[in-house]
């Protein structure tokens, strides 16, 4: 699967979509957009062969690979025909809408199996990985603002969960966590980058939010903490600890990470000094 590690690597300067005018979408429902146009075909089982074809743009995606996301372990016994359909129609809807329109087919055969040619900049989590990777150096650099601006930007490309369209199967679902773990790790920066560059406070509301929608993520209730702390509202900071040592004993058993725990023993260690 093509990851956003793979995607990292692609010279820069290439980060815009490329200049047969076709992006496509992953990070949200799976599109394929001609001048601000829609054209992607509505069939599941296209979608989930385009959006394998997407992932691994100018690579080889071996058929067999394909009959695992389509049919899993009960492939039908004219498996090879209805694929080579599929691709046919697939061919179509990529030679009327998509990159290939007036020209020869992006979708090209090659034993065993399928390559489609186009370039990883005109896929959206290119540039995703591009302005997280930016904001990584920028963070290493303790540039925290223009950091905390690329992580945005790179958060603005996301329209929903990936694939949101797709009837994803055992090749497709992997990939889609493994892409929520990246657009999660990118929250945990850009609050980091927020709270180094002085803006605990305006974080709070957002914190906020983020906490209440992920209960057990204990680095964004950290992060609340600390800007909570920062703001000198340690009470509240206190009280987010309690509610998420309450959470983390009551659904996993467990106690807080060693991180949180440290920090809450610093709150109180700063109450006593009063």
């Amino acid at each position: 699967m093509y990851s956003a590690k793979d995607q990292a690597v692609v010279d820069h300067r290439s980060g815009e979509p490329g200049g047969t005018g076709v992006r496509f979408t992953v990070l949200g429902p799976l599109g394929v957009v001609r001048d601000g146009v829609e054209t992607a075909p509505t069939t599941p089982k296209l979608l989930q062969l385009l959006a394998l074809l997407i992932l691994r743009p100018g690579k080889l995606v071996h058929a067999d690979a394909i009959a695992q996301e389509l049919w899993a372990s009960t492939p039908p016994r004219t498996m090879r025909t209805t694929l080579h359909t599929y691709v046919y129609h697939l061919r179509r809807c990529l030679g009327e809408n998509g990159p290939d329109r007036g020209a020869g087919s992006a979708l090209v055969t090659k034993t065993p199996g399928y390559v489609f040619r186009i370039d990883p900049a005109q896929v959206d989590v290119f540039r995703f990985a591009r302005l997280q990777r930016e904001g990584e150096e920028l963070l290493r650099g303790e540039r925290h603002s223009a950091a905390a601006e690329r992580f945005r930007a790179a958060l603005d490309v996301w329209t929903g969960p990936p694939l949101a369209n797709v009837p994803c199967g055992p090749m497709l679902v992997p990939y889609t966590v493994e892409l929520l773990e990246q657009r999660r790790a990118a929250v945990h920066m850009l609050i980091e980058a927020e709270i180094a560059s002085g803006r605990h406070r305006e974080l709070i509301g957002e914190l906020c939010s983020l906490t209440a929608g992920n209960p057990l993520d204990e680095t964004l209730h950290g992060q609340l903490m600390r800007a909570l702390g920062r703001s000198g509202r340690r009470y509240d900071a206190m009280s987010v600890y309690r509610a998420l040592r309450n959470r983390l004993h009551e659904e996993l058993g467990v106690e807080p990470c060693d991180e949180i725990q440290l920090l809450h023993r610093d709150l109180i260690s700063e109450g006593g000094h009063r």
